[in-house]
Parts: structure tokens; C-alpha cells; sequence
């Protein structure tokens, strides 16, 4: 067995592991705790302020994104690679809508079904269209002060909180300028311009509570959208040909760089010298 062969084999052992092992774990410590139901969905549409939906189209991204980069690994061509690697994301999280569609608690969402594929089909559209990725999509964390009045729902532990609480959660479109750009464009490569979107007021999913489960009333807060005007940074950029340097620049690459910050809301423009 060749090298290349080698790294098939762990791709595809890899793969069926990992997915079965998290689809398992999921079904155990996620949903063993409610009961089961007859495969049903629900609309769930207006909840978060769409929030859970920017979290799906992002998360399926970068997960094919990561495919695309382990089947060129294993040697795969351009259009498997870009086709099968990059709908990773939308197998994986059908994967879990069929589990959410399976529990009395949730229901299977066609929103998160579509946004889902979203997330796949920029990945795959960007590599079909321009072999590199102009516009990635990026999430960033501030753990928010509404964590305390219901963290059974936004987070009990700093674990918890930066997957629960949409308030803390901002995701970005990262977009290479330069590449849009004529090749000797003054605008460095490194350089990406930044549009996020956030919200902020929210301790229920599709309206605020006006009591708590002592009947003390919750204050009252405004839930809004916020955008946001930044810089990012092209870590593949600076990539070197040290395995444990792409290792660690592809693995923190879905992170926001903190830049300087333009935030509009509630019809207010507010500048951070830095936002996270």
C-alpha cells in the first residue's frame, strides 16, 4: 500500500468514525433525555431572529470546507473533491436534523434543511466558479449579559454559552477584496472586509417571558438586530509549508480576527476600536 492509498483508507476509516461515533454521542447526551417521536417537523422559522439559521448556513460551510481539504489530501480530484468533500457539512447536519425530527422536543426544520445546503452550495459554487474561496464565513463570541437570567436555555458553563446564547454570537461574510480586484491592486491580500450580523435582547426563542419560574418578573429588553462593518485577516495568507502551522492556521481559520468596528443598530452607528 502507497502513501496515497494510506491516506484513503484514513480518510474513509476516519470519516465513518467520526461520524458515527458523534451521531451516537449526540443521540445519547442530546436527546436521551426526551421522548421519542414518529420522524415530524416544525417550523421554527421566526425563532432567534434567525439567528440558529446564519449558525447552520456557517457551520455547513466550513465543515465542507474541511472536507474539500481532507479528500485533496487523499489525493481526490477537483470535482469530487469540490462536490462530495464539500457537501460534507450538508450530510453531516442532515444527519442531525433526522435526529432533531425524531424527538417530541424538536422537529425535523426545513429552514435549518435549507440552510444547510446554503452554507454547502457557497462552499461548492465559490471552488466551481474561482478555485479559491473569496467569501468565507466566519463566527465570532462575547458571552452576553442575558446568560444569567435563563442560562437552562442561553448556557450554564463558558462550554455551553458559545453554542446557546445567540445574543453572544456573530457571523461574518470575510471577503477577499483583493481578489475582486485587478492582480497589482494596491489593496494587500491579507486584508478582508468584513460584514457580521448579530442580535441582541433575547432570553426566549421567539418572544421574551415576562416571568421566571417564581413568578418574578424578567426585566424588560429589546429584541434587535445589529450589523457590523469590519476587517478580517486571510490567515491562509501566511500559511508555510510547517505542517503544524497550516494545521493550526485551518483549524482557528472560521474564527473572526478582532478588528476595528462599525456596529449599526436600533437606527445608531457605535465604533469599537476593537470587537470581537
Amino acid at each position: 500500500m502507497d502513501s496515497l492509498q494510506r491516506r484513503q483508507v484514513i480518510l474513509a476509516a476516519g470519516t465513518a468514525g467520526l461520524y458515527a461515533g458523534s451521531m451516537l454521542a449526540l443521540d445519547q447526551l442530546w436527546y436521551e433525555d426526551f421522548p421519542r417521536s414518529p420522524l415530524h417537523s416544525f417550523d421554527d422559522s421566526k425563532q432567534w431572529l434567525q439567528m440558529d439559521k446564519l449558525g447552520h448556513v456557517t457551520t455547513s460551510y466550513q465543515i465542507g470546507k474541511a472536507g474539500y481539504a481532507a479528500m485533496k489530501w487523499a489525493g481526490a480530484k477537483d470535482q469530487t473533491a469540490r462536490w462530495l468533500g464539500g457537501g460534507f457539512g450538508f450530510i453531516y447536519l442532515g444527519g442531525i436534523e433526522l435526529l432533531d425530527g425524531s424527538s417530541e422536543e424538536w422537529g425535523f426544520s426545513w429552514t435549518d434543511f435549507a440552510s444547510n445546503a446554503l452554507g454547502s452550495a457557497l462552499f461548492i459554487s465559490q471552488e466551481a466558479l474561482w478555485k479559491e474561496q473569496r467569501i468565507q464565513l466566519k463566527y465570532s463570541f462575547q458571552k452576553s449579559p442575558y446568560v444569567q437570567y435563563r442560562p437552562e436555555l442561553l448556557g450554564s458553563s463558558p462550554s455551553e454559552t458559545w453554542l446557546k446564547d445567540y445574543n453572544g454570537q456573530t457571523y461574518w461574510a470575510s471577503i477577499k477584496v483583493a481578489s475582486f480586484l485587478v492582480e497589482d491592486t494596491f489593496w494587500p491580500k491579507f486584508l478582508c472586509l468584513a460584514i457580521g450580523h448579530g442580535a441582541d435582547g433575547m432570553i426566549g426563542a421567539s418572544s421574551n417571558p415576562l416571568f421566571d419560574n417564581n413568578n418574578m418578573p424578567y426585566p424588560t429588553f429589546d429584541r434587535q438586530r445589529q450589523w457590523y462593518l469590519s476587517f478580517d485577516l486571510d490567515l491562509s495568507v501566511f500559511a508555510s509549508r510547517r505542517r503544524i502551522i497550516k494545521a493550526v492556521l485551518n483549524t482557528f481559520g472560521f474564527i473572526k480576527i478582532p478588528s476595528p468596528t462599525l456596529m449599526y443598530q436600533n437606527k445608531k452607528f457605535t465604533f469599537y476600536p476593537i470587537y470581537f
